[in-house]
């Protein structure tokens, strides 16, 4: 854990950024393109450009301060990795721990994994709540074109105050509980209450740095990485709630920043209310593609895939599932289907876990949302460094009133997510309000930076990848027709990354990629 500590804090709700400078290649054109065949050759992209500002080159690292060596084997476990699969080593490295206002407060752990043996560091960021960078990085490296793992080290990170990197641990185990397992839509009163008490108990904890933990500075820590790498620009591959730190570098370091793909972005808006409509409403968007996928697979949920998931909620509700010593509550059990739609690759998991449920054996259910609530041998509980991040970054505080007001509105417009989404609203009534002001999100010195979006995605919508779009200067935006969270499994969405990454070619702007 990091050391001294009190309060106040920084930073926007879920926000963006422009990018780059120096030169290959030119930006984008305003015309759409639309790609015919998944998987097939994509069509030359075009050399045009309305900005000064071209995309850097690929530079080499020069004397690089870093130390490799072997991971422990825990990282690891349970990933399925072939003979032939990328070399993986770790590192740590140290930054410091800033907090607003407050210079000097010590310095803090950032965990590396080093994946394959391309020449160029390629830096990978996870949303705050998935699975750590170290580990994502891994698994990513799996499935990436192998042009991009021929000219690219994947350098995977875990956020200041998460996985591997002296992680957050302030909120005790039954507010967790509380926390992710209460429906708001009834009354917030626990909710509020379990926030007040999670927000004590990290004020008392973290004490000075309790604010230095978020988006903002963690671009910090990524260029303190730079450094250490010997770049003089760092190429980032950001994946969700991730591309916040990373559009935040190219903010904060525009000189110093490389090529950088961003699989989709938090909405930047500052309507909170608004913005977790939109999410309710894409997450009950990815159950219905879900739905179909099930039926055309004949999964064990029948022809009605919605019915038997608001029906197991239902039953949650009057008797929750009990998995050793956690209870699934409706809301939980929400929850754990959501987790399991943004991952589409284990859809035919997430159906076999439904079924079991409604047989009564929530394990497997239960294993979609563990990482949140449960610490292990290897990992700490991510709903801390959840909560302490999004606090800090973000600026609404709702009051009570106003709170339920929205909750209930949310819940009965979006009546299988609604009451999950609306949680987060009384997660930071208790923090410190941010003094300092809300950074841009754009700038007009960078490069072109390349923004992928999903039709269908239950955590960063495509609506909200949109309105981040339009707010930096230089973005260009490949859409993939998909469901699920993230674009990268795409075919042709890996055909456009690999061309820009490797080749340093700008897509069109509105490029379409089919599901």
């Amino acid at each position: 854990m990091p050391r001294r500590g009190r309060a106040r804090r920084q930073l926007v709700v879920s926000a963006l950024v422009g990018l780059l400078a120096m030169g290959c290649t030119a930006g984008p054109s305003t015309r759409p393109a639309v790609l015919e065949n998944d998987g097939g050759p994509a069509p030359s992209t075009t050399t045009e450009t309305s900005r000064d500002v071209p995309l850097p080159d690929l530079a080499e690292p020069q004397e690089s301060s870093l130390e490799w060596q072997e991971c422990d084997p825990q990282l690891l476990q349970g990933l399925e990795r072939g003979d032939d699969a990328p070399s993986v080593s770790c590192t740590r490295v140290m930054t410091p721990l800033d907090a607003p206002g407050l210079p000097g407060l010590g310095l803090t752990r950032i965990a590396l994994t080093k994946v394959g043996d391309g020449s160029i560091p390629l830096v990978v960021l996870n949303d705050i709540g998935g699975e750590p960078g170290t580990r994502y990085a891994v698994r990513l490296a799996e499935t990436l074109p192998d042009e991009i793992l021929a000219t690219f080290t994947l350098i995977g990170v875990d956020r200041r105050g998460t996985g591997s990197s002296e992680p957050v641990q302030c909120i005790p185990a039954e507010e967790r509980g509380t926390l992710l397992g209460h429906d708001p839509t009834t009354t917030v009163d626990p909710l509020l209450d379990a926030a007040r008490t999670a927000g004590q108990q990290c004020a008392l904890n973290l004490e000075d740095v309790q604010t230095a933990f978020d988006s903002w500075r963690t671009a910090g820590d990524l260029d303190e990485l730079r450094a250490r790498l010997g770049v003089p620009r760092l190429n980032i591959l950001a994946h969700g709630e991730g591309s916040t730190p990373a559009a935040y570098y190219a903010a904060r370091f525009p000189q110093r920043t490389g090529r950088v793909v961003l699989d989709g972005v938090p909405d930047p808006s500052t309507d909170v209310a608004t913005e977790l409509g939109d999410v309710a409403a894409a997450a009950e968007a990815t159950l219905d593609q879900f739905a179909a996928d099930c039926t055309d697979r004949g999964c064990p949920l029948g022809e009605d895939v919605r019915a038997a998931v608001t029906s197991l909620a239902d039953d949650a509700r009057a008797s929750p599932l009990t998995v050793g010593e956690h209870r699934m509550s409706s809301a939980l059990v929400l929850r754990a289907v959501l987790a399991g739609l943004a991952q589409r690759d284990r859809w035919p998991e997430l159906a076999d876990a439904i079924a079991a449920a409604r047989k009564g054996d929530g394990e497997a259910l239960f294993g979609f949302v563990e990482p949140w609530l449960a610490d292990t041998d290897r990992w700490k509980a991510r709903v801390d460094g959840v909560l302490v991040t999004h606090c800090n970054d973000t600026e609404a505080r709702l009051p009570s009133d106003r709170l339920r007001e929205v909750s209930r509105r949310l819940g009965s417009e979006h009546l299988v997510f609604g009451a999950v989404v609306a949680q987060q609203l009384a997660w930071c009534s208790p923090w410190p309000n941010r003094q300092e002001e809300t950074p841009e999100i754009g700038s007009p010195d960078a490069p072109p930076i390349l923004v992928l979006s999903t039709a269908t995605d239950p955590i960063t919508p495509e609506k909200g990848t949109i309105h981040a779009v339009e707010q930096i200067p230089g973005a260009v935006r490949v859409a993939w027709q998909g469901a699920g969270h993230g674009a990268l499994g795409s075919g042709c969405v890996a055909d456009e990354v690999t061309k820009f990454l490797v080749d340093g070619v700008v897509p069109q702007d509105g490029t379409l990629c089919p599901a």
